[in-house]
């Protein structure tokens, strides 16, 4: 087996180590945040919240957050094995659009955003298996049974109710590869997140959330996927281990932005990946500063 690094190249471009060094000073200023002492729990649930809100949003699904809260954003809890409208264990009432009729890209955000937490063990031992889960967990009001969790196979796609607007930031990024190229690259994938690499945890986490978005490898929910896988690496690797800061804030920040650094990512160049990186570290301290300011609130109360 060859122990190249494929990171570490990346890792030592000047503009990559520049862009990650400034994230990394930015979420260490929101660590040491004294709120975070007497009221973490609080704090995490709002990056939570936020995060999930920020995801649907990039899929075309822009609620706001004061519905979302005052809803109880119930789904946070939920699985996907059950519909949030028919839970009857006092887990609340999932956040409601027009008419009162849920977004289905709003309810697989919160069921995402509300397992994290127990999907961080398997994340580096069983990354294959942890993608089918956040998968079902997206989609699971859409696709069915049968096709949850399971990749694209050549020639077939699941059938889906289309709901990618035009107006979302996850597409178009062209084709999505095709059935062999997409199971050679989700094998790359799933090896590159269980081998510890030398690089920073932001390069990491930003390939695995560029791959991810160029495989499309569901066929609906990905970039549901994509962002919660990023959120899971940043976590398990430790720079956000507490998950306070919610990277889809600074992606849904300029939705153009996001796009344009998705199709650089594409390109495959040195360049393209670059500046994919240097976007998404730009996120991760977005994210840390939108959790600060909720530290700043609760400390005027």
């Amino acid at each position: 087996m060859s122990n190249v690094d494929p990171l570490a190249r990346i890792a030592e471009l000047p503009a990559v180590q520049e862009a990650v060094q400034h994230a990394r000073t930015t979420v260490d200023r929101l660590f040491g945040h004294r709120v975070l002492r007497r009221r973490g729990s609080d704090v995490a649930m709002e990056a939570t919240l936020r995060g999930a809100r920020a995801s649907a949003a990039l899929a075309g699904a822009d609620v706001p957050l004061e519905v979302l809260r005052a809803q109880g954003a119930a789904d946070t809890g939920e699985t996907g094995e059950r519909h949030p409208d028919d839970a009857a264990d006092g887990a609340g009432t999932v956040a409601t659009t027009d008419g009162g009729t849920t977004d289905a890209r709003v309810r697989g955000a919160l069921r995402i955003y509300g397992d994290l937490g127990p999907l961080v063990q398997t994340w580096s031992t069983a990354p294959r298996q942890v993608l089918a889960r956040l998968h079902t967990l997206a989609a699971a009001d859409l696709v069915a049974p049968e096709h949850l969790g399971r990749p694209r196979e050549a020639g077939h796609a699941p059938p889906v109710v289309d709901l990618e607007s035009t107006t979302a930031a996850d597409g178009p990024l062209g084709e999505p590869p095709a059935s062999a190229e997409l199971t050679a690259r989700l094998q790359a994938l799933g090896q590159l997140v269980s081998t510890r690499s030398a690089a920073p945890a932001l390069v990491t986490s930003s390939v695995v959330h560029g791959e991810l978005m160029v495989l499309r490898p569901f066929g609906w929910g990905d970039g549901l996927v994509a962002r919660a896988a990023e959120r899971l690496t940043l976590i398990d690797l430790g720079l956000d281990p507490k998950a306070l800061a919610p990277t889809e804030i600074g992606h849904a920040q300029d939705l153009q932005q996001y796009r344009t650094a998705l199709a650089a990512y594409r390109s495959g160049t040195p360049e393209g990946i670059s500046q994919w990186i240097a976007h998404c570290s730009e996120a991760v301290a977005s994210g840390a500063r939108e959790t600060l300011a909720t530290c700043e609130a609760l400390m005027r109360g």
